[in-house]
């Protein structure tokens, strides 16, 4: 294989993989409008925490994560689209909800773990393949 057309094999899978994170970046950035507006509606919450009843108000998180969940998805048509800005904005929004998502682990620790994988993958998928343009 010649040199250009290893070139241009990196090519091809660097853009799959940036694809691959715009589209885990979209299902996350949906899931946290439906996780927003959900903690929107039904924003009280009560759990049991060391044989005590804690009450919980959601709303602010909801909002919080429904805007979030918008930029997100405006991030990954960025990098549908191949705009460079979208990468830089994709990795913030990943990491900031993967910390975000802690705050939930309490109410939904399964939800809270998913979300936070997705997360990974999408930092990792952009960094680890991010190859700029000259």
């Amino acid at each position: 294989m010649t040199s250009y057309a290893q070139s241009e094999a990196r090519t091809r899978t660097a853009e799959g993989w940036v694809v691959f994170a715009g589209i885990m970046l979209f299902i996350v950035g949906t899931s946290n409008i439906i996780f927003g507006l959900t903690a929107i509606f039904d924003d009280e919450v009560l759990t049991k925490v060391g044989g005590q009843l804690i009450y919980w108000d959601y709303t602010t998180w909801g909002w919080i994560h429904t805007i979030g969940g918008i930029l997100m998805l405006a991030a990954a048509f960025g990098l549908f689209a191949g705009r460079t800005w979208a990468v830089t904005v994709a990795v913030i929004f990943a990491a900031l909800n993967a910390v975000a998502q802690i705050s939930w682990i309490t109410v939904y620790p399964i939800w809270s773990l998913i979300v936070i994988s997705l997360d990974v993958i999408v930092i990792y998928q952009l960094t680890a393949r991010w190859n700029p343009e000259p």
